[in-house]
């Protein structure tokens, strides 16, 4: 039971602080203002949960043109740190190796996870109608991953359908992920 509840918060952690280095290089990526003087709340909280890894990598770590791979490498690390914990204290896995892998599998996850919650709040705060810097730069975020899925879903009586195919797709995806992290790990 106390192997649980710290397996947990560890993922929260883990999670919270690897999602806001992936939406940080997603964010540079799209060249979301992210400055304290933008009034963007999204990229002030994400500076400030990932400076203190993503600063000192970028010493070492160059960008490749607009990817900004030290976020990267730091949400690997975050991940890494995750099942590294979790191998020190259980017999999960039988060799490091496989703790690289389950990184790597885990930003992978990361991405799936929170392109799901983003739709998931572009879908509600399409609802309401918020015209928000906030609901601005959730919509700049998600659009280039509907604009495909609008070609092909017309809308249903007014209703725009491309979230929820959207979010079927990634529940694939996050299916055939744990299929592939299964037989890597074989």
């Amino acid at each position: 039971m106390l192997f649980q509840i710290f397996s947990l918060l560890l993922e929260v952690v883990a999670g919270v602080l690897g999602g806001a280095c992936l939406l940080r290089l997603y964010m540079q990526y799209q060249r979301i203002p992210m400055s304290a003087r933008s009034g963007n709340p999204l990229g002030r909280f994400v500076f400030a949960l990932t400076d203190w890894l993503v600063l000192p990598l970028r010493r070492f770590v160059p960008a490749a043109g607009r990817w900004d791979l030290s976020s990267l490498l730091a949400a690997w690390l975050i991940e890494l740190a995750m099942f590294s914990l979790i191998w020190v204290f259980t017999s999960f896995v039988t060799s490091y190796v496989s703790v690289l892998i389950l990184a790597a599998f885990g930003v992978v996850r990361l991405v799936i996870s929170g392109l799901t919650g983003l739709i998931i709040v572009y879908a509600v705060l399409s609802w309401v109608q918020s015209h928000t810097v906030l609901s601005d730069i959730i919509q700049r975020l998600v659009a280039p991953f509907l604009a495909p899925i609008r070609r092909f879903v017309p809308l249903v009586g007014g209703v725009d359908l491309s979230p929820l195919v959207l979010l079927v797709l990634l529940q694939v995806a996050a299916i055939v992920l744990g299929h592939l992290q299964g037989l890597a790990l074989l």
